[in-house]
């Protein structure tokens, strides 16, 4: 059953990272087997002044942590609330950890302005931890990246 827009909301406002450094804008499909997100990247992204000063893209590492937020952390939250009978809020306070990340192949780059879509498939979701099949695409459909990564969900405790 697919989730309600109300549903997508609260899981979205459920993760925890936050500007500078949320890649996440919406979540525009999300059920028991997949999640697909949106996110534009802002020409003053503060990794731009440096990756590169004269050509600025976006940074490999960010394009597997834009795919993880959606993929693995938006995704891991609506599992997790699904199995365990929890709300939304109730879900705050656990971060996802990362444990795989593989076979990760780029493409094509990201410049600032771009909007990029980004969709993760179940592979599992087993004692709090989900392994998802990644991919990030343009609007028109084109595969910029994919692969597979993997998190575990953990408490964060001051």
């Amino acid at each position: 059953m697919a989730a309600d827009r109300e549903t997508m909301d609260q899981v979205l406002n459920a993760v925890p990272q936050q500007r500078p450094f949320r890649f996440i804008d919406s979540i525009r499909e999300l059920d028991d087997e997949h999640c697909v997100g949106t996110y534009r990247f802002r020409e003053d992204e503060f990794f731009y002044r440096g990756h590169f000063p004269d050509f600025p893209v976006t940074p490999g590492v960010i394009l597997i942590e834009t795919l993880a937020q959606t993929g693995v952390v938006a995704f891991g939250i609506y599992l997790t609330m699904r199995q365990m009978n929890m709300t939304a809020e109730q879900t705050k306070g656990i971060t996802t950890l990362f444990t795989i990340v593989e076979n990760v192949e780029f493409l094509k780059i990201v410049e600032p302005g771009e909007e990029v879509i980004m969709i993760g498939e179940k592979i599992y979701f087993r004692k709090g931890s989900l392994k998802s099949r990644i991919r990030m695409e343009t609007p028109k459909g084109e595969i910029i990246c994919s692969g597979v990564l993997a998190g575990t969900g953990a408490r964060l405790e001051k």
